[in-house]
């Protein structure tokens, strides 16, 4: 039995790292300005490459870059970024029903290189997913952008300090550039964005930075979902 097993688990993973591959290269430019930016905020390549290393999310790690630029303390980064990638419990839990049955600890390890887009090739093939498919895109994902975050952080360190102290301006506009397309999809983004940067500019006359993102996340998300369900009922 493990003679045929075994073949067709290297040929699902080959067939996933081929349909990742698409996944790699649209890493590269995010994972190369992730890498640029950590070393303007002050990190370490060591650092750098921990936080791709053991994080794997990119929304999540430009946010954490820009808490740490502000000062904020570890259990504020670490709530904040935990927020932003709690989606990754439901697209862990779909893949999972869309997955072959395997042991947890498979099941636990192809969970942490889940994300939108390994979500998004994995849940759009037709049928049951093979866990070897599931491995290799997670793999080729996991590969680019831990490489070229350290790549990234090589080359900042090779450009002119002046240089390297201006690429703080480009966190803010990678953050602008992520959010434009959302407001365009739907108004329900916009009030959410609108509200959430109103609530922060109050709470942070009162609170630390971290702490004032928390809440204004928080309160914008709640209070956006409110009157979303109540707009339903009246509808």
């Amino acid at each position: 039995m493990s003679t045929t097993v075994i073949p067709n688990q290297k040929s699902s993973i080959i067939q996933g790292m081929i349909a990742g591959s698409s996944i790699a290269i649209g890493y590269l430019p995010a994972a190369l300005t992730f890498g640029l930016l950590a070393k303007s905020t002050g990190l370490t390549l060591l650092e750098t490459v921990a936080m791709s290393v053991f994080v794997f999310a990119g929304a999540a790690q430009y946010m954490a870059l820009n808490l740490i630029a502000l000062g904020t303390g570890a259990f504020e980064i670490i709530f904040t970024t935990f927020i932003v990638n709690i989606r990754h419990l439901l697209m862990s839990a779909s893949v999972g029903e869309r997955v072959e049955d395997d042991h947890l600890f498979i099941k636990a390890l192809y969970s942490f290189g889940i994300t939108d887009e390994v979500f998004a090739v994995t849940t759009t093939r037709e049928g049951t997913v093979k866990t070897g498919f599931v491995v290799g895109v997670a793999v080729m994902a996991y590969v680019s952008w831990v490489v070229n975050s350290g790549l990234g952080y090589v080359v900042g360190a090779i450009l002119p300090v002046t240089l390297q102290e201006s690429m703080g301006i480009a966190l803010y506009a990678m953050f602008i550039a992520l959010l434009i397309p959302s407001l365009k999809k739907q108004r329900k983004i916009v009030f959410l964005a609108v509200s959430a940067a109103i609530f922060n500019s109050l709470f942070s006359l009162m609170l630390p930075s971290g702490w004032s993102i928390i809440a204004a996340t928080l309160l914008a998300s709640a209070g956006i979902e409110w009157i979303t369900r109540i707009g339903d009922r009246k509808s």
